[in-house]
């Protein structure tokens, strides 16, 4: 008889400590907040907002990286001194390079030439390298030549966000939403709304909400020039559209592995003007900026809120807080990108007034 071991003592001591690290890390960090966003007593709804700008790197995004690595870690695809590989411009490149740092590897996001530099520098500030393409469609396919020319792992969010957060509990974010809401006047939410990115975090909670069999129903909001809602609308799964979104963080040109529709209640299509149009709205009511997702997860909630109100139903809703805005002011809070991509808030300023002041909706 022949025996093949594959791992040595060596690796699975090294696996078992990046683990530990990984928890280590979770475990010095405290939940982040459950914020009421302020609305009149008589309309009888109550609007929550889950503030995960408050992760050690600022971004709902920060759970999914620490997912991804544990679940890369225990399936063996990292191991010491692998090169990590992600495809992405954004938060979870950010998240990502955060872990990877702490872990003592190389991490490497591949993203389009014409990302920002704030974006570059934050990636760069965690220790991450960024390797650029020309065009956007090349992005997947770079990272698989990477880690296949350096020897790495191509974590590949889009692909793995669903199956790496343990979606019955273990403190995922349905978990602490609902935990949170526990002494609220109404601990079960009507309704949860959140954007459509790589799909993870719409698929965990519509899971979590069958597996406790709670009645609260998912809304997923999808920008412009994104492909989920017409895809979930019309159930066509390998519907792909020409143009990236210009909300950062959600919508994208093609449905995701880890888009799963049938965990999902509703979906509601937002212009990206009215984004924005929230997203100013917001600084002055919370009295800080926050992200362009934020407004899209917003002009989502209210709507919904509304709808209640007009029923005369008494409950919440809650939704998220993506990210700060800091990381945003040379887009959605500089007139003079707005004007450059066409968008124009102020249409949508109206409708906000008028369902801020009387609860009805005109959008």
């Amino acid at each position: 008889m022949t025996a093949v071991d594959r791992c040595s003592d060596k690796t699975r001591a090294w696996v078992c400590e990046a683990v530990r690290i990984i928890e280590a890390d979770a475990n010095r960090s405290a939940d982040t907040h459950l914020l009421p966003f302020p609305l009149p007593d008589e309309w009888g709804v109550r609007l929550y907002l889950k503030d995960e700008s408050t992760h050690p790197t600022g971004s709902l995004k920060h759970r999914l990286a620490r997912s991804l690595f544990l679940y890369a870690l225990c399936n063996g695809w990292i191991v010491e001194g692998t090169p990590v590989i992600e495809a992405s411009s954004g938060s979870t490149a950010v998240s990502e390079a955060y872990f990877a740092r702490m872990l003592g590897l190389p991490f490497i996001a591949v993203m389009p030439r014409t990302t920002s530099q704030e974006k570059v520098e934050l990636i760069e500030r965690q220790g991450g390298r960024c390797h650029f393409v020309d065009e956007p469609s090349q992005l997947y396919a770079e990272s698989y030549r990477l880690a296949a020319e350096l020897g790495g792992h191509f974590i590949d969010q889009f692909t793995h966000a669903e199956r790496a957060t343990d979606w019955r509990g273990n403190n995922n974010i349905a978990e602490s939403v609902f935990d949170q809401m526990a002494l609220e006047p109404h601990p079960e939410p009507a309704w949860v709304v959140v954007g459509a990115g790589t799909g993870g975090t719409s698929a965990t909670i519509g899971r979590y909400i069958r597996y406790r069999r709670l009645g609260t129903r998912l809304a997923v909001v999808d920008p412009e020039n994104s492909v989920f809602f017409d895809a979930w609308r019309d159930t066509e799964p390998g519907l792909t559209g020409c143009r990236g979104s210009r909300i950062e963080g959600i919508g994208r040109p093609r449905v995701e592995p880890s888009f799963l529709g049938q965990v999902i209640d509703r979906m509601i299509k937002v212009p990206d003007a009215a984004s924005v149009a929230v997203v100013r709205r917001v600084e002055r009511v919370l009295g800080r900026r926050v992200g362009g997702s934020t407004g899209t997860n917003l002009w989502g909630a209210f709507e919904i809120v509304a709808e209640l109100v007009a029923a005369g139903v008494a409950g919440s809703v809650v939704t998220l807080l993506c990210d700060g805005g800091e990381r945003y002011s040379h887009t959605y809070y500089d007139d003079a990108w707005l004007a450059a991509q066409g968008i124009d808030p102020e249409p949508h300023n109206e409708v906000l007034d008028v369902f801020l002041a009387t609860g009805v909706w005109n959008g």
